[in-house]
């Protein structure tokens, strides 16, 4: 595909965070908004006439037809989360390059699954977790190799909000379905906090509430990556707002105050060092979303592996599966 300048994306599905990608995709130098589906009737025409009005998109009822159409280089699919992994493995099996919505899947066994299917027809696959594109975390890993914390001992993340009734379509599936706190903002506070440890993690513990579906509605855990190196995680969807995560070190501490980011945040990081030292820096707004999808299309047109592989898909799958085992049986779950 390197004689191309622009990857053709197609979206399956009207999801609502189609008001953050639908946009990302028609900005990014590097990308082409083809078509958009969905299985309900009139929904992709709507959802396409709510974020990119001005563009000349074609629009499916039919998630089929949309795999179906050839000029669809990659697909972006933000499906429910008990859909991810067979619809994922059907765009594969139709050539499509696929950029999936976290949660990639409810099952390490379903990834092994993409990722042999993607290496079978030569496609590209990556998980979507935006926030990992914006520059201000590579901020903070400048600051950990500069050495100015020491070594990294501990990391915790947090993330919140108030649950409002037009979005309590989260709580109506159990876990097991991909419902909850953990398959939607759990695996955020996860994937941040094994963001800065270089070794698997060992074991995991953790509780939740559930509501009457059999969702979480709050989680906690410890994640024990050996040598006492952990991380903290919390996420709920009955406080207040909160992405954050602190990563504290043998010599200091680093914060990342606002990890979801609108385009127009002012991005903020502190850190401080046990011999007095303390900052806050405050950078340059960024969009991750944008920033995400000129990732993803310049792997499919240079042949670039993508930043974040299917191994790491599969190693955050790993800890979601048993921290959620860990908080039903309240037993620690060893991983290795």
């Amino acid at each position: 595909m390197n004689n191309k300048t622009k990857l053709r994306w197609g979206i399956l599905g009207a999801a609502r965070i189609n008001e953050r990608l639908m946009p990302a995709i028609v900005e990014a130098s590097n990308s082409e908004l083809i078509a958009i589906a969905s299985r309900r009737p009139g929904a992709a025409a709507q959802t396409l006439a709510q974020y990119a009005p001005q563009q000349q998109v074609q629009t499916y009822d039919s998630l089929e037809a949309l795999l179906d159409d050839p000029e669809i280089d990659a697909v972006y699919l933000p499906l429910a989360n008990n859909e991810h992994a067979e619809w994922t493995l059907r765009a594969v099996e139709s050539g499509k390059h696929v950029l999936c919505e976290k949660p990639m899947a409810l099952a390490v066994a379903d990834i092994d699954a993409i990722q042999a299917a993607a290496q079978r027809h030569k496609v590209t696959v990556m998980e979507g977790f935006m926030y990992r594109f914006h520059p201000q975390h590579a901020r903070v890993r400048e600051l950990i190799n500069s050495g100015i914390i020491g070594e990294v001992r501990s990391v915790r993340s947090s993330y919140s909000f108030m649950m409002r009734p037009a979005r309590m379509y989260r709580l109506a599936e159990n876990v097991e379905n991909g419902g909850g706190a953990m398959w939607d903002i759990g695996c955020y506070a996860i994937h941040s906090a094994r963001m800065f440890f270089d070794q698997p993690a060992a074991s995991v513990t953790a509780i939740a509430k559930y509501v009457e579906s059999g969702a979480d509605i709050a989680t906690s855990g410890i994640i024990d990556f050996s040598d006492g190196k952990y991380a903290h995680f919390d996420f709920s969807f009955e406080r207040a707002r909160r992405c954050e995560y602190e990563i504290i070190g043998s010599k200091g501490g680093i914060k990342c105050h606002n990890v979801w980011c609108t385009p127009t945040d002012v991005p903020v990081i502190s850190w401080w060092t046990e011999d007095g030292q303390q900052n806050e820096e405050r950078l340059t707004p960024a969009n991750h979303f944008r920033l995400e999808i000129e990732h993803f299309s310049d792997c499919v047109l240079n042949g670039n592996a993508p930043a974040l592989s299917l191994d790491d898909a599969k190693a955050n799958c790993q800890i979601i599966v048993a921290a959620l085992q860990s908080a039903a049986t309240g037993q620690l779950i060893k991983l290795t």
